[in-house]
């Protein structure tokens, strides 16, 4: 599901025009990236928890030259914790 389709269901089930669903939806993936920008975590109860993780440094190859060890800094990265609620709807054996 894209953007334009979460929109488009959320305005017809709201009566809300799809442009101002549309604008709410941005600012609000706006303020989850301006906050996670800050070093903020972000937790939506039934959803999860949006947060910023350290990735530590390691050695890698370089894939043109397999034997040549490449030095892959340390880094932050945006993590993304499922709540008890979406794990237990979406996870189901296989």
């Amino acid at each position: 599901m894209t953007k334009r389709e979460l929109a488009i269901r959320i305005a017809e089930e709201m009566k809300l025009t799809q442009i101002t669903v549309k604008e709410v939806i941005q600012k609000t993936l706006d303020y989850i990236i301006e906050s996670l920008e800050h070093g903020e975590s972000i937790e939506l109860r039934n959803f999860g928890v949006f947060r910023i993780r350290t990735r530590r440094a390691r050695l890698g190859r370089n894939p043109n030259k397999p034997d040549q060890e490449v030095r892959i800094p340390a880094k932050q990265v945006p993590d993304f914790k499922p709540g008890r609620i979406m794990k237990a709807k979406v996870e189901k054996p296989i």
